[in-house]
C-alpha cells in the first residue's frame, strides 16, 4: 500500500509559497544571510529567516495585531494553510490527524518573557505556548482544523521525516483518513546559541560536502504534506507516492554521528527494502548534508555504503535554506517533490572544493526525469530517517500480525526523588555527575524494565514526555540572560532536546532500531504506547521498550501554582517493555 502526497505547503527561507520555492531553487538563489528578525548578540552568524515578521504572519493568518503567538505556530500554519488549498481535499466527516514535527516549540515566547514571569502573573498563561505539543495544537486551529487529532514528534532535526511516516503508517493501519504531516521551527535564541556553545556554526555560508566546510547556518521554516491512502482530492500536478521509509538509531553519541553511518545507513536501506527497490533504482538523493565536519562524511560513507561505486546524484539544499533542524524533512521532501515535478536537480549551494572523506555533489542538473527519490534526514542522538518518493507506487508486501497477543512484560516507576539515590545499580558516580535527574530517572526505569523483561537489546525504543528536560532547560535560559549569550555551557544544550532521553537509552544498549519521542502534553504516553502496539502489529518489532519521562523544577512548580495550574512533581518516570506473545 502506497501513500499518495495530494498537497504540499512550505514557507522558508527561499520563498514564502511553493512557487517562490521553485524559483529560488531553479537559479541557485539562497536565503541565508544577516540576522534581521531574530533578537540575537550573534550579528556575526548568517541565518536562513523566513524573510516575514511575526505581524506579517499575523495578517496573513488574520490574527489581531499585538496577539503573542509563537513564529514556529505562524510558520506551520501558513504552510499548512497552503498544503490544504494545494490538495483541494474535503475534510468534512473525515479522520484528520495533523501531526508536526517541532523541537523548539514555542520557545521564542518563553525566552523573550521568561524574567517577566517570575513577578507578572499575567504574563504565566504564556506557559501553555512553551511546550512543543500547544505549537501543534495551534497550527491545526489556525489552519482550520479544530476538530482534528493532532500529535507531536520531537526527534530534533529528523522530526518532520518521522512525522510523515507515522502519518504513512496510520494510513496503512486505518487508523485515519487523511493526515497533514510535516513540521514547524522558528529561530529562537536558544537554540542558535545552543548550536553556538557546540561550534558547529559557520560564520560564512555554509558548504556541505565542502572540503573547506566550517560548519551550519541555522534556518527556519515549516512544510507540510497532505497525505491520503485513496486520492479523494483533485490534485491538478503530478501525484507523488511515499513509498517507503527507514527509521533507525546510529546509537553511536548525543551530538556527533559515527564514522561508518551506521544509522543512516540502515534508515535507507530499510526505505529501499520497503519499496522493493535496487540501489540503482533511485537518481537523486536529498542529503542531510549539514556542512559540518562530522556530519557530511558520516552520511557519504553510509551514501556509498548503500549504493557503491554508482552513485546517484546528490546536493543538500542547506546552503540555500540553512538548517531548518526539526523542520528540514518536511521542507526537503516538498523541496524534492518540486524537483520531481519540474524535471530538475537543486544545486549543492556553496561547495566548490571536494574531500575524498565526502561524496561530490551535484550543482544541479536540468531536463532529467526523476522517478524515485532518497530524503534523508538525522537528528542528535543518531535518530536517523530516510523516506523514498516516487512518481508511481509500487506493490508492497505488508505483514498483517492484527491478532498478535502483546504483553506487558516488565514495568519499573520512580515517582520519588530519594528513589534516584539508588542510581548506582547501573549508572557509575562518574556518569552520574554529568546528568541531570531525568536523565537519571529514565536510565534507571528503562534498564530496570529491560532486565526484569530479560531483555538486553529491544527492537524499538519509544518516549514520551510532555515537558522535556526541563531542568537543563531552565539552567541554559537563565545562563543566557546572566551571561549575555557568552560563555554558555553546552553539556546543558546537549542535555536540552527531548529525544535525549530514547537515544541515550539506545546508546547505552546498543540499540539500532526505530527510534521516536512523542510530546503531547498529557496524551504523550497514549501515543507512544499506540505506536508500540503498531509496530508489533505489522511485524516491525517483537519487543519494545515505552517510556514517559517528565521532570519539574522549584520555578516551574510555583509558575504552574501562581497560574493555578496543577502542579506537576519533580520527577516521574515509567518504563515497560511490550513483547509479541
Amino acid at each position: 500500500m502506497n501513500i499518495a502526497v495530494t498537497g504540499i505547503g512550505i514557507i522558508c527561507a527561499i520563498g514564502n509559497d511553493a512557487p517562490s520555492v521553485l524559483d529560488s531553487l531553479r537559479k541557485g538563489q539562497s536565503g541565508v544571510g544577516p540576522m534581521q528578525y531574530l533578537q540575537s548578540k550573534h550579528k556575526e552568524l548568517p541565518v536562513g529567516e523566513v524573510k516575514l515578521s511575526d505581524e506579517e504572519m499575523k495578517q496573513m493568518l488574520g490574527i489581531e495585531a499585538g496577539t503573542i503567538v509563537s513564529r514556529t505556530t505562524l510558520m506551520g500554519a501558513i504552510s499548512l494553510r497552503q498544503a490544504l488549498e494545494d490538495s483541494k481535499v474535503d475534510v468534512a466527516g473525515k479522520r484528520v490527524v495533523v501531526i508536526s514535527g517541532t523541537t523548539v516549540g514555542g520557545m521564542d515566547i518563553t525566552e523573550q518573557y521568561f524574567q517577566q514571569m517570575k513577578t507578572d502573573d499575567k504574563t504565566l498563561a504564556l506557559l501553555d505556548k512553551h511546550d512543543c505539543g500547544s505549537s501543534t495544537r495551534d497550527i491545526a486551529n489556525l489552519a482550520g482544523l479544530k476538530d482534528a487529532e493532532v500529535v507531536t514528534i520531537s526527534t530534533a532535526c529528523s522530526s518532520a521525516v518521522n512525522s510523515i511516516i507515522l502519518g504513512s503508517e496510520m494510513l496503512k493501519t486505518g487508523e485515519a483518513d487523511i493526515v497533514i504531516a510535516g513540521g514547524a521551527e522558528g529561530l529562537s535564541k536558544f537554540h542558535l546559541n545552543g548550536f553556538n556553545t557546540l561550534m558547529i556554526l559557520d560564520n560564512e555560508q555554509c558548504r556541505p560536502f565542502d572540503k573547506t566546510r566550517a560548519g551550519l547556518n541555522l534556518g527556519e521554516g515549516a512544510a507540510f504534506v497532505v497525505l491520503e491512502k485513496t486520492i479523494t482530492s483533485n490534485p491538478t500536478t503530478l501525484t507523488p507516492y511515499i513509498i517507503g521509509y527507514g527509521n533507525r538509531c546510529d546509537a553511536f553519541h548525543q551530538t556527533a554521528s559515527s564514522e561508518d553511518g551506521e544509522g543512516a545507513y540502515l534508515a535507507m536501506t530499510d526505505a529501499l527494502l520497503m519499496a522493493g527497490l535496487k540501489p540503482e533504482d533511485i537518481q537523486y538523493v536529498n542529503a542531510h548534508g549539514t556542512g559540518t565536519p562530522n556530519n557530511d562524511p558520516s552520511e557519504s560513507a553510509a551514501i556509498r555504503r548503500v549504493f557503491g561505486d554508482k552513485l546517484p546524484l546528490v546536493s543538500s539544499t542547506k546552503g540555500l535554506t540553512g538548517h531548518t533542524t526539526s523542520a528540514s524533512g518536511s521542507i526537503e521532501t516538498v523541496i524534492s517533490i518540486l524537483a520531481m515535478r519540474n524535471s530538475f536537480v537543486p544545486g549543492n549551494c556553496g561547495w566548490k572544493t571536494a574531500d575524498e572523506a565526502c561524496i561530490e555533489p551535484t550543482m544541479g542538473v536540468e531536463n532529467i526525469e526523476l522517478e524515485n527519490v532518497v530524503c534523508n534526514s538525522f537528528g542528535f542522538g543518531g535518530n536517523d530517517s530516510s523516506v523514498i518518493i516516487s512518481k508511481s507506487p509500487v506493490e508492497e508486501k505488508v505483514s498483517d500480525n492484527a491478532a498478535a497477543d502483546i504483553k506487558e512484560v516488565s514495568c519499573a516507576v520512580i515517582d520519588d526523588m530519594e528513589q534516584l539515590k539508588d542510581f548506582r545499580e547501573f549508572i557509575s558516580p562518574m556518569e552520574a555527575r554529568r546528568m541531570g535527574k531525568l536523565m537519571k530517572a529514565s536510565t534507571l526505569t528503562s534498564l530496570r524494565a529491560l532486565k526484569e523483561a530479560g531483555v538486553d537489546c529491544p527492537d524499538a525504543i519509544i518516549a514520551a514526555t510532555a515537558n522535556g528536560m526541563l531542568e537543563t532547560t531552565e539552567k541554559f535560559l537563565e545562563d543566557i540572560d546572566a551571561n549575555g549569550e557568552e560563555l554558555l555551557k553546552p553539556t546543558l544544550f546537549m542535555q536540552s532536546t527531548h529525544n535525549t532521553l530514547s537515544s541515550a537509552i539506545a546508546i547505552r544498549t546498543k540499540c539500532h532500531g526505530y527510534n521516536i519521542t512523542y510530546s503531547q502534553g498529557e496524551k504523550s504516553m497514549e501515543w507512544a504506547m499506540r505506536d508500540a502496539e503498531r509496530l508489533i502489529r505489522t511485524g516491525k518489532a517483537e519487543t519494545v521498550l515505552v517510556g514517559y519521562h517528565d521532570e519539574s523544577t522549584p520555578l516551574f512548580q510555583e509558575f504552574c501554582e501562581r497560574a493555578g495550574k496543577p502542579v506537576p512533581p519533580m520527577i516521574y518516570s515509567k518504563s515497560i517493555v511490550l513483547k509479541k506473545q
